[in-house]
């Protein structure tokens, strides 16, 4: 094959075994896995108890080939991941990726995404011990992380408590400002874009959080509000966040200002920057992590509720799936 035909190789072109041999081939394992892939089930010890997180990217839905590289997916399909595992206190140890995907699809798209999930387990300190494939109309991602305990109890979403403090570690706002960016035809400014397609998750923030206390935990997808009524329904209380006490980026000011948008609005309700967000006993919270809120009881007419300076917040409170 001349190097040309090379270039212009597609995944049907290949097939299916030759490709997972591509995209498996020289695969760095830690001394906890004892079989990685090539076997009917990877095997792998873990420290304390198991801890599952699965997510889909769907092209067109999650991503698109037109706005980021094949290694941005790569990186972006881990790192929503390897928060969720963060979110609870946890290590990441093993990882499987299912790809579905066209088979008209060049060779070097696999490639290149690979080289963006490798990068992005390295740093997130996870190994790849499997997956699946199948044919697919778009790109389909599907990836479940499986990490550890350490041997303390998880973080869970139920532990916040009345007079806990509220904070925050990692970026907010810039993948939402990016993504407006992006739907009107914009590639800058560069930081925010970037964020929205490869976020950049504070990895051992969570493990650090667990650590030094944090009653109760999650990671910021949907949007801090969104993720924040997560936690205070599942604790029962009420969160009242501080608009002073948050740090709006350039990026994100320079994304409101074109956009005549607030954006205080982008902070609040945008998701995807994979930010951790944790509850604490005052005192306890650890450096890094910078406090916006306040943890009360929940009204007995209003129920658990999320508010901004005691009041109900009046733009978007973050992303759902299935909403019109």
């Amino acid at each position: 094959m001349t190097s040309g035909s090379a270039q212009n190789e597609t995944v049907g072109d290949l097939g299916e075994f030759p490709l997972i041999s591509l995209i498996t081939r020289n695969l760095a394992l830690p001394p906890a896995v004892s079989v990685g892939p090539g076997d009917d089930c990877a095997v792998y010890l873990i420290n304390g108890s198991a801890l599952t997180t699965t997510d889909m990217l769907i092209e067109g839905v999650h991503f698109r080939r037109s706005w980021s590289s094949p290694a941005e997916i790569g990186h972006k399909c881990v790192a929503v991941n390897l928060a969720d595992v963060e979110a609870m206190g946890g290590t990441p140890v093993a990882m499987v990726i299912s790809l579905g995907l066209p088979s008209d699809l060049p060779v070097t798209w696999v490639k290149e995404f690979m080289t963006g999930v490798r990068e992005e387990a390295e740093l997130g300190g996870v190994a790849l011990v499997g997956g699946d494939m199948t044919s697919a109309r778009d790109i389909t991602i599907s990836v479940t992380v499986i990490g550890e305990t350490g041997g303390r109890g998880p973080v869970l979403r139920s532990g916040a408590r009345p007079d806990d403090v509220v904070a925050v570690r990692g970026r907010l706002g810039w993948a939402a400002a990016g993504l407006a960016a992006l739907l009107r035809g914009f590639r800058s400014p560069r930081a925010a874009v970037d964020s929205q397609r490869a976020p950049q998750v504070p990895y051992g923030a969570g493990r650090q959080a667990a650590e030094a206390g944090a009653s109760a935990m999650i990671d910021v997808s949907d949007g801090l509000l969104a993720d924040l009524g997560h936690i205070a329904e599942a604790s029962e209380v009420s969160i009242d966040l501080d608009s002073a006490r948050f740090t709006v980026a350039d990026p994100v000011h320079a994304v409101a200002s074109a956009l005549n948008a607030d954006p205080l609005g982008f902070v609040l309700g945008g998701g995807e920057d994979h930010a951790m967000a944790a509850t604490f006993a005052p005192g306890k919270v650890p450096d890094g992590w910078d406090v916006v809120g306040l943890v009360g009881h929940a009204d007995e007419e209003t129920g658990p509720v999320v508010l901004v300076d005691g009041a109900q917040w009046e733009g978007d409170k973050g992303w759902t799936h299935f909403r019109s």
